[in-house]
């Protein structure tokens, strides 16, 4: 694994100015923040530096102002729900007479800098923009993997301007990365689901010549099955993606990686909680009518049985329509199962993206995971085996700095 300094390795921060990459990009709702995990994610390591009273500076984007100052992206309207979360004061600190400001802090204090997309250089990773920055700080801790896929200023070229090390949450995800794809420890399994094929072309053909069981679910699955000469009947498919598919499934055969696509489905005439057509049935049996919404409790079972054989498991997307009962089912039995192997120790389980945390959620085993990213974007790069600028940087500076 590529090194990468933490906390560990920050020594004594007394006094000193720490700049802290977090992610305070929340949901908002009617003024306030309406779901507030980003923000209890950043707690181990901005309360770690405060109680060594290091001079503690969040620095983080809110929404897309396109570097024009905006009082609706501005993150001041957070700085009361991380009051809350924290259980301490938090300062607010403006770009205006920020230099300032922050030198009136006092060791142990925490403050929040307005939006870093209030610039324009930013997004560009432009080097003023991210001189500006370091000039507020003694050290640079990036505690942000969500945005680590993004060469930013406040993500990418700041690093090269002060020592940097890795926050505790970014520590975590590297960690849970690492062991899921790194190097982990086989059979290693990949559940693959979502809507469509195009949005995960690269994260399936990165994943065949790596794991040795890949489950595709979703209507990437009926892409898949239609590709094979399944009539899908109004099944979301990607038929244009037919002759992509094969070469997929070819690859993964070249790399002895084991395909599994349902062979029983749950499938209804119309897509509605419910519906009255509902019925399950082997794939070469669906009507033209008809579409597939989920996976087979058959199917389910069969892939229970792959999950007892494996070490190790990465989760990105739901087998089914789970946000609409009972397309639920087969994406909440298979996420209790790998829950109980991964409780017994016999599997180590990492998931993430969106729609997979809520679907975890919604079977209620996410606590139960060895470890789920809320990272989007970041953790589709790192499925297609992207470098994360974020990542690269502290990596780099780190080695460079080891080797001087």
């Amino acid at each position: 694994m590529t090194s990468f300094k933490t906390l560990d390795d920050l020594g004594d921060v007394a006094g000193k100015r720490v700049l802290v990459r977090v992610d305070l990009n929340v949901p908002m709702a009617d003024g306030a923040v309406s779901d507030d995990t980003r923000l209890r994610s950043t707690l181990p390591t901005v309360t770690e530096l405060a109680d060594k009273d290091a001079i503690v500076l969040l620095l983080a984007h809110f929404g897309r102002p396109k570097g024009e100052p905006r009082a609706d992206m501005s993150l001041r309207q957070i700085v009361p729900a991380y009051e809350a979360v924290l259980g301490r004061p938090v300062r607010f600190i403006d770009w205006e007479g920020d230099a300032e400001a922050v030198a009136a802090l006092a060791p142990g204090e925490i403050a929040i800098l307005e939006n870093s997309r209030f610039f324009g250089g930013e997004e560009k990773n432009d080097p003023a923009v991210a001189g500006r920055f370091a000039g507020l700080g003694d050290f640079y801790v990036n505690d942000a993997f969500s945005a680590a896929h993004r060469a930013h200023a406040s993500t990418e070229a700041i690093a090269r301007l002060l020592p940097a090390f890795a926050g505790r949450a970014m520590e975590a995800e590297l960690t849970a990365l690492e062991k899921a794809l790194g190097a982990p420890e086989r059979p290693v399994a990949a559940v693959v689901g979502g809507a469509k094929v195009s949005t995960k072309l690269d994260v399936l053909r990165h994943l065949v010549a790596r794991v040795d069981h890949l489950i595709i679910g979703g209507g990437m699955a009926n892409t898949f099955l239609a590709a094979r000469g399944v009539d899908v009947g109004k099944s979301l498919a990607e038929h244009e993606l037919g002759a992509t598919a094969l070469e997929i499934l070819d690859a993964a055969e070249r790399a002895g990686c084991t395909v599994h696509l349902p062979y029983d489905v749950v499938v209804a005439k119309e897509f509605a909680p419910n519906p009255p057509s509902l019925r399950t049935c082997n794939v070469h049996e669906i009507a033209a009518d008809e579409m597939i919404l989920d996976v087979g409790p058959a199917a389910v079972e069969a892939l229970a049985d792959v999950l007892k054989t494996c070490r190790t498991l990465v989760w990105n997307g739901p087998l089914g329509a789970f946000e609409t009962p009972p397309f639920d089912a087969a994406t909440v039995a298979l996420a209790c199962i790998a829950a109980a192997l991964t409780q017994g120790n016999d599997l180590v389980s990492v998931a993430g993206g969106g729609d997979t945390v809520a679907a975890l959620n919604q079977a209620g085993v996410a606590d139960d995971f060895s470890f789920v990213s809320t990272a989007g974007g970041a953790f589709l790069e790192w499925m297609e085996g992207k470098e994360l600028p974020g990542v690269a940087a502290l990596t780099t500076v780190n080695q460079t700095s080891e080797d001087e």
